[in-house]
């Protein structure tokens, strides 16, 4: 089956963003979703102007900044984009909101659940919406994953697993440091829970933390190389959680086991390489392809629908917090400790 989408979503009127970096995520996450759905990207600063003035003459970029600071307070910057280090996110968030300004930030937003409640109080002060980009859930691919849930064809939820694994950064790569709130959990594990966490309405409740196993990076005391979660829900149904950061391949599925069947997405995270959709059932197997635009224009249409029209938001400040304080527990269970804050 494919429902390729090919009309655009109701015009709105162009967000202003700024951004905060020149992160190569940044093409994939802001820059390409910004061109295609017609919003506007007013500024960007990054460390190295001359690094700024190269990603903003490449990429549209109306102007350059001096320091991230000056972003935050240019009176036509509305929202702002924040794809800096892990450990970043939280005190630039921060800052952001301070300054009157609505933030779309990478995942995990904040370094540990203090500092995620600490960002939500701050929007909720300022009435902001703090939106934490994971966009795998706006896609069609995994909305596809809950309707099968929901229409009873895969029967009772029994079980999930899901798996995000990448090759190896290199060593001085900063998701390899605990100051900056590194390590595989927090760079893709945040993946694997979020996507077993809004399995709740299937499974009477959100997931505890029941146990997890760690392998800590050679040289990086403390900064998890791969870590493996058990999670059991409420209603009875468990799930498996791993992640990799040094592992042979890209790996990132879904596979949902239910009581009559399971559905397996091979690359939930990433839809657009990979949309292919495995359903097993009594009646047979077939492959289901809802289509290969990106998550992160899906994600930038919900985004500019909320701040423009009120829209419902799933990735606000509360659901934030939540990964946050799961992904604590899992640190907890496999002993490790949670992430440290960064201070400015």
């Amino acid at each position: 089956m494919t429902t390729e989408r090919t009309d655009a979503a109701a015009p709105v009127e162009p967000l202003r963003i700024g951004l905060l970096g020149a992160a190569r995520i940044a093409d994939r996450a802001l820059v390409a979703p910004a061109r295609e759905t017609g919003h506007r990207l007013v500024v960007v600063a990054a460390r190295d102007r001359d690094r700024a003035e190269a990603f903003a003459a490449r990429h549209g970029v109306e102007r350059v900044a001096g320091d991230y600071a000056r972003v935050l307070a240019d009176p036509e910057v509305e929202a702002v984009y924040n794809p800096l280090a892990n450990g970043l996110h939280g005190p630039w968030n921060l800052a952001a909101l301070a300054a009157g300004k609505h933030v779309l930030t990478e995942k995990p937003s904040a370094s540990n659940a203090q500092e995620a409640a600490e960002v939500r109080d701050a929007a909720a002060a300022a009435g902001r919406t703090v939106m934490e980009g994971f966009h795998y859930l706006f896609h069609p691919v995994t909305r596809r994953l809950h309707e099968l849930l929901d229409s009873g064809e895969l029967g009772a939820l029994r079980h999930a697993e899901t798996l995000v694994a990448i090759p190896e950064p290199e060593d001085g790569d900063p998701r390899w440091s605990l100051p900056l709130a590194g390590g595989a959990l927090m760079d893709l594990g945040c993946y694997a829970l979020h996507a077993l966490r809004v399995l709740a309405p299937w499974a009477g409740g959100p997931p505890r933390a029941a146990g997890a196993r760690a392998g800590v990076r050679a040289g990086a005391p403390g900064v998890d190389e791969w870590l493996e979660a058990d999670l059991e829900f409420p209603g009875g149904a468990t799930a498996t959680a791993r992640c990799h950061m040094a592992y042979p391949e890209l790996r990132m599925s879904c596979r949902i086991v239910g009581s009559r069947g399971t559905a397996t997405a091979r690359n939930f995270v990433l839809p657009h390489t990979d949309d292919r959709i495995v359903v097993r059932t009594a009646a047979g197997e077939r492959v289901e392809q809802p289509g290969r635009r990106s998550s992160y224009a899906y994600q930038l249409e919900a985004f500019a629908a909320h701040l423009r029209h009120g829209a419902a938001l799933p990735t606000g400040a509360e659901d934030a917090v939540a990964t946050m304080r799961l992904i604590d527990a899992c640190y907890e269970a496999a002993g490790l400790p949670p992430r440290p804050r960064t201070v400015l």
